[in-house]
């Protein structure tokens, strides 16, 4: 029942994000510090991981593919379906909730605890539409950030493959382009869509409905990764099924 209850008040507080909306001339600041903040910020984390990755998942193939019948062009194709489907989308959603997800829990849980909020309601703002609504317009370009993701994960499954001796770049070029389905980007990119709305509502959620001090900002903060990273692996499967099944 708690758990119901807390799923209404979820959606309540998304109602009123979109009602009595901020003077465009200060919300239009607002959105341009958001995007400062969450996505260009997170260009360097996101940039690191995705190369590793790709190189991983392009050794990963490459040694358990022992059968020398098997064409080495293999890697390419997998590397690239790997990036494209789950590794750029999902993966680095998760590593989002970790590091924007609690950024906005604990900068939303500071500005409650400290009675910022209050103020800002009796001023006669709303405060949600202040707080949540730029973040949600910001983590909009998220799909940009995804794009760049599976650009350099591919890059780095590349550069493992071929300075690794593993694959010839011809080869690796080859699967990139063997049977490739456009729609699979599209598909990446819807759900990068969703898992930036959940990025920015249910770490906001935690912030500004928390209750206490200090230390149950760091609660807060821990319990909106590990519900934001609950909701983008279960939606991650529904859409899977929706979209590709």
């Amino acid at each position: 029942m708690l758990y119901l209850a807390s799923i209404g008040k979820y959606f309540l507080m998304i109602q009123e994000v979109f009602k009595k909306p901020t003077k465009w001339k200060i919300m239009k600041n607002l959105i341009l510090k958001e995007i400062d903040d969450l996505m260009i910020g997170s260009l360097g984390i996101v940039i690191f991981v995705s190369f590793f990755i790709g190189a991983v998942v392009s050794i990963q193939t490459a040694l358990n593919l022992t059968n020398p019948l098997i064409p080495k062009y293999l890697i390419g194709f997998a590397t690239r379906q790997s990036i494209i489907l789950e590794f750029a989308p999902t993966f680095i959603s998760i590593i989002m909730a970790g590091k924007i997800g609690s950024y906005i829990t604990s900068s939303i849980g500071t500005m409650r605890v400290t009675e910022q909020i209050d103020a800002l309601e009796v001023m006669g703002v709303n405060a949600l539409n202040y707080l949540v609504f730029p973040k949600i317009v910001a983590l909009l370009i998220y799909p940009f950030i995804i794009s760049i993701a599976s650009y350099i994960g591919i890059l780095g499954g590349w550069v493992a493959g071929v300075f690794g001796g593993f694959v010839t770049s011809n080869e690796f070029i080859e699967g990139l382009q063997t049977e490739f389905i456009p729609f699979h980007v599209t598909y990446s990119f819807i759900k990068t869509l969703i898992f930036a709305f959940i990025l920015a509502t249910i770490p906001s959620f935690h912030g500004f409905y928390m209750k206490g001090g200090a230390l149950e900002v760091g609660k807060a903060s821990t319990l909106s990764f590990v519900w934001t990273s609950v909701v983008i692996i279960i939606l991650n499967y529904i859409l899977t099924q929706l979209l590709l099944g």
